[in-house]
């Protein structure tokens, strides 16, 4: 496990940090080739989102309590808000 977090660190700075040592230091721990590549698909998809959310200037709630109370309401009505269903289109084709 160490060795695939530390795969994915170097991908966290520069995917061409990751070197040939790193990829049979976990091969030698028991990492899969498989879950090599996973780990570098997620820890460089983590970066993009977070470059994407930042370019957008995006922001958190500090509170922990509002992710608690938005954490209620996802497991009673789901991901969409009250309010913010999808208006149907009542165009006619014909």
């Amino acid at each position: 496990m160490k060795a695939l977090l530390s795969i994915a660190g170097k991908v966290q700075k520069s995917g061409k940090q990751v070197t040939t040592e790193d990829i049979e230091r976990a091969r030698t721990h028991g990492a899969t080739d498989k879950e090599i590549h996973d780990t570098v698909l997620i820890a460089a998809a983590f970066c993009m989102y977070n470059r994407y959310v930042d370019g957008l200037a995006t922001w958190a709630p500090q509170n922990p309590e509002i992710y608690k109370d938005i954490g209620k309401r996802v497991v009673n009505l789901g991901y969409v808000a009250p309010g913010w269903e999808r208006p149907v289109s009542k165009t006619s084709h014909g």
